[in-house]
């Protein structure tokens, strides 16, 4: 292996709630930390949207995706360009991609596993337009070995906080923790919904992208009942290893969910807010053994000042309840330094899957290098 030396990066997230492309120039070290120099979330073009959703739904065909494929990957090129305009070229970039579908289930056909996951956002435009290499596709390594494909923010989480007894919680589209102990094996496993469908029901009643400070679910009343119902979905009771995303927790369940929901849109926000806060602090008690002493929030989710609240209440006394922040980690791009460290990895040949995460029977190098 090549001496470990100081890479500048660009890494680039698309998240479930497709709100931008996260694009930061970041640096990492030989002991695997990473710095923060600049982050921009870039707006995708309308149309490139509204299509991005037809694809989540469904109503898209073979020829769509395809073309989204080249769209997407001239998007995170425009992004990339942005940041290098600024601060030159980086060493390469990481692209995490656009996820348009991910089934991490063993179902079978003629005896062939159908697990599967599929990100979109070509890597030879991105390096063509940016002159730089690319790694990409990461989680198809885990899925091959084995495993889910996800979650892999988990080995940065190991990586960045070993040593001490914490639950590190991303609240993206999905909500996701990273169980990291003194004394065991780091796991994790995605919660549930994070604000994919407070962002669908803030857009369905008020015309809202998302609920910004928690301020529609702070002046709704909670309906207890509807949400003891929703809390009663299977895949809050599967055992980890486990991943879910819009596939699961799609359109057509949500408005499902919402035929038996309270009269005051309010009322709708602020309960679909506590299943998210609930559906995390439950799953705490279902499948973390050992004792932890903070829960270190990051995503979206930390800037929900009622999804916050109601954590808060949720938790016992004694546990902490901090940000990613608290810790010099941005809430914001925490996703996109967690993809600029296993890109570092890849560059490096590093194995940088987590099985006690993902599920995968072997530690694997995850990403495939696209040069220019």
């Amino acid at each position: 292996m090549d001496e470990l030396k100081s890479l500048k990066v660009i890494a680039l997230m698309s998240g479930t709630s497709c709100d931008s492309i996260d694009a930061g120039l970041c640096e990492v070290g030989p002991d695997f930390s990473c710095r923060l120099i600049s982050g921009i979330n870039y707006k995708y073009p309308v149309h490139i949207r509204t299509k991005l959703f037809q694809i989540f739904r469904g109503d898209a065909s073979v020829r769509d995706i395809c073309q989204m494929n080249f769209a997407v990957g001239k998007c995170f090129a425009d992004a990339c360009k942005l940041l290098i305009s600024e601060f030159g070229k980086p060493d390469f970039i990481s692209s995490h991609g656009q996820t348009v579908y991910h089934y991490p289930f063993d179902n079978f056909l003629d005896n062939i596993s159908l697990k599967s996951t599929l990100q979109i956002g070509e890597s030879s435009i991105i390096a063509h337009d940016t002159g730089c290499p690319v790694i990409s596709n990461y989680r198809e390594a885990d899925i091959a070995a084995g495993g889910q494909g996800a979650p892999l923010v988990c080995f940065a989480d190991e990586k960045w906080f070993k040593g001490q007894n914490v639950v590190v919680q991303n609240i993206g589209g999905i909500s996701n923790a990273t169980v990291i102990s003194k004394d065991a094996l780091t796991f994790g496993f995605d919660n549930g919904p994070g604000n994919l469908i407070i962002d669908y029901c803030t857009n369905k009643f008020f015309n809202k992208p998302y609920d910004k400070d928690g301020c529609i679910a702070s002046s709704g009343k909670i309906c207890e009942s509807w949400l003891d119902s929703l809390m009663q979905d299977e895949y809050y009771f599967k055992k980890p290893p486990k991943t879910t995303g819009r596939e699961y927790f799609s359109p057509s369940y949500i408005e499902n969910a919402l035929k038996f929901a309270p009269e005051n849109p309010s009322d709708i926000i602020a309960t679909v807010t506590a299943l998210t806060a609930k559906t995390i602090v439950s799953s705490y008690n279902r499948f973390i053994d050992n004792q932890f002493d903070s829960v270190i929030i990051g995503g979206g989710g930390a800037y929900n000042k009622t999804l916050m609240k109601l954590l808060r209440a949720y938790l016992p006394k004694h546990i902490d309840l901090k940000t990613h922040e608290d810790f010099g980690i941005s809430n914001n791009f925490k996703e996109v330094m967690a993809f600029a460290l296993l890109g570092y990895c890849c560059w490096y040949n590093i194995p940088n899957n987590l099985p006690s995460c993902t599920g995968a029977n072997k530690r694997v190098v995850m990403g495939k290098i696209t040069n220019f």
